[in-house]
């Protein structure tokens, strides 16, 4: 990532009391008809701040904008040609995905093979990359797929495109989930209210919980695997656990908070999936945004489950690599996504329906698979992984003893709070609590009291960038 990618983060004091105050003073003073033309300036700043180190990452995604664009047009007006014209596009958002975001990896391994061969630059991934790719293409193959018209306003298919409060990280917003919002917002104080209401809550779950238990894990990379415990070893994996989740829903609940104030209703991203039975279940809850991508513009389009069971494997191995290719390059991820496959054709097959007749066993099963998984994903160094492993299960290892066998203590009497607040939180009931308060002023002093804190917290330095920026 380059320096100047984090300059706006939600999560930051910049972000919240400059940008928001004058981007939305403008905006709602405008009358309805000109609010695109505010959401897209102040989107293209907003993009612009993150990219000031490496300004053609803007003209390439200004570019990304005009060929999307174009190339739905020209689906609709030369039908005959349609698919080469579909291709053009979908090419397209594949190159540049594949030069910025892989190309690097690939040149970097080559170098390591050939002596010969040397490439030591590093190349700079472009903010968002992976998330208005996946909408740029999404919008093409609906327009070929006649689920859509084609949009006959550039600053519209704009607006959609660029929409700073999904712009970096999310939720994959489909363009017709927001084709009427681009035409009429509906916009009232209730409306921005309950936007200002998950704003705060997801910068909570970001600042409050997110960003302290992650310094676990950081802390666990930092002294080395070789030399912890099995028991930290279990706690610094939990705590990623817990981070890696917090961070992205409180992103994601910060982007449907911004997304309500500008008029617009996004997707839901996740629901509740560490309460999940099986891995399945999971995944139909964690970044569900994601995964109805691939189910509607990979596994769909490849047949499903409806050419037999060769095929669904098939199918179903192709979706999973490329969800482990698409968070990153990486042999961890590709691994990760193999992972995800077997565990889920395990599931599909053999013990799916076992594990939610008995919800029990499927906890449990859930409490060891997710946060292994997660150490999978978590470590791009696979000798390091080998060595997290034997710690986590120090039968695999032959002899290793821990340096510091008690070294759990220290981190768990600094961090058992966390923990509760992470178990707490991973549960329906905070939030259903919340929704049983009928009084508005109970619940404007709890979200002044989360805001404050948080505000606090940022100002103390403590305003971690968002995991999900890397993929």
């Amino acid at each position: 990532t380059s320096k100047g990618v984090y300059h706006m983060v939600f999560s930051s004091l910049q972000f919240i009391f400059i940008f928001l105050p004058i981007f939305f003073g403008c905006y709602y003073m405008v009358p309805n008809r000109n609010k695109n033309y505010i959401l897209l300036i102040g989107s293209l700043c907003f993009y612009f701040v993150g990219t000031i180190n490496n300004p053609e990452y803007l003209i390439l995604f200004i570019i990304s904008i005009l060929i999307d664009y174009i190339v739905a047009l020209g689906i609709e007006k030369h039908v005959k040609y349609k698919k080469i014209i579909l291709l053009t596009g979908i090419f397209f958002h594949v190159g540049s995905l594949v030069v910025f975001k892989y190309l690097g990896f690939v040149l970097m391994e080559l170098s390591k093979q050939m002596e010969s061969f040397n490439f030591t630059k590093n190349i700079v991934l472009p903010i968002g990359i992976s998330f208005y790719t996946f909408q740029g293409i999404s919008y093409i193959v609906d327009v070929y797929r006649g689920n859509i018209k084609a949009e006959r306003s550039l600053l519209h298919y704009a607006v959609y495109i660029a929409m700073f409060e999904q712009l970096i990280a999310g939720p994959i917003v489909t363009y017709k989930q927001v084709r009427k919002e681009l035409y009429v917002k509906k916009i009232n104080r209730l409306s921005v209210m309950e936007g200002i209401g998950t704003f705060i809550i997801g910068l909570g779950l970001k600042v409050l919980l997110a960003n302290p238990i992650g310094k676990l894990w950081t802390q666990t990379c930092a002294i080395g695997f070789e030399s912890i415990s099995t028991p930290l070893a279990w706690l610094s994996i939990f705590a990623f656990t817990f981070q890696i989740y917090f961070d992205f829903w409180g992103y994601s609940l910060m982007a449907i908070g911004l997304g309500k104030m500008l008029g617009f209703q996004l997707p839901k991203n996740f629901d509740y999936p560490y309460l999940s039975l099986s891995m399945t279940q999971f995944w139909r809850r964690w970044h569900m945004t994601l995964g109805s991508w691939f189910k509607e513009y990979v596994y769909i389009p490849l047949g499903g489950n409806r050419k037999g069971f060769i095929k669904t494997i098939r199918n179903l191995m192709i979706v999973w690599l490329l969800t482990g290719i698409w968070h990153g390059a990486g042999y961890n991820f590709i691994l990760w996504g193999a992972v995800l496959f077997i565990i889920l054709v395990i599931e599909k097959f053999f013990i799916g329906k076992w594990l939610h007749r008995y919800s029990m066993a499927g906890h449990l099963y859930m409490f060891i698979i997710i946060p292994l998984t997660w150490a999978v994903f978590a470590i791009d160094d696979i000798g390091q992984m080998g060595v997290f492993f034997t710690r986590l299960f120090p039968f695999l290892s032959q002899g290793m003893e821990s340096i510091f066998p008690n070294d759990y203590i220290k981190y768990w009497n600094l961090y058992y709070p966390f923990f509760i607040a992470g178990i707490l939180f991973s549960t329906k009931i905070p939030f259903q609590l919340l929704k049983k308060i009928k009084n508005k002023t109970i619940i404007t002093v709890i979200l002044l009291l989360v805001f404050l804190a948080c505000t606090y917290c940022m100002y103390k330095g403590l305003d971690d960038p968002f995991l999900y920026f890397r993929f």
